[in-house]
């Protein structure tokens, strides 16, 4: 008995086994083309910095910037109590016995026109700001004036007299100054509206 011949292959399946075949070599084309421009994008991007690197244990041979330095603030400088009768010079004012604490002497029968030098008086770099002044007096009205460098110049402060009970009754009045520094003259000049005697002084004492 003779065997039948074999099948001839389906028209079909070699079609589709054909369009199987360019699908799968297109995609393998594909991939490959997808694989360069991936490879070639990592080529190009930056390697990133270090973010903990450690500083370089090679010394800088560039120039050393000084530390800066703060500067002190300057000293105040300690006042010294100036007592009215040690004046350099006086005009129109003499001295007396005090009855105030400590004693020694005051300068009184001060009336308008008079007036006190202190040469050389040395305030520094810190302003004063201030002057205490030890005053009596049994009359209203009058007025103390602080003058620098000349009897003539702008005061820097102004002391208005008021009554303190009697012309040996003392109190020690506050004057606000324009703030002084360096070394200066110091003049007090004394102005009334008419010729009566309206103070006493025992000392001044600058202050900060």
């Amino acid at each position: 008995m003779v065997a039948p011949p074999p099948a001839a292959p389906s028209v079909y399946r070699t079609r589709a086994y054909r369009t199987r075949q360019r699908l799968l070599f297109a995609l393998a084309g594909l991939g490959l083309v997808l694989l360069g421009y991936l490879i070639g994008r990592w080529q190009d991007t930056p390697a990133p910095a270090a973010a903990n690197a450690l500083p370089s244990a090679v010394p800088s041979s560039g120039p050393v910037s000084p530390v800066p330095t703060t500067s002190e603030a300057p000293t105040p400088t300690v006042y010294q109590t100036l007592q009215a009768e040690s004046a350099s010079a006086a005009e129109g004012i003499e001295p007396q016995d005090t009855e105030d604490e400590g004693g020694g002497k005051n300068v009184g029968w001060i009336a308008g026109g008079d007036a006190l030098r202190f040469d050389n008086i040395e305030f520094g770099e810190v302003p004063a700001t201030k002057l205490d002044v030890r005053v009596a007096s049994d009359a209203e009205d009058g007025r103390m004036e602080i003058r620098l460098d000349s009897p003539t110049a702008e005061p820097v402060g102004t002391l208005r007299v008021t009554k303190t009970g009697g012309w040996q009754n003392w109190r020690t009045d506050e004057v606000s100054l324009t703030p002084v520094t360096g070394t200066h003259t110091v003049y007090f000049t004394f102005a009334r509206d008419d010729d009566g005697e309206f103070l006493n002084i025992n000392w001044f004492l600058f202050v900060h």
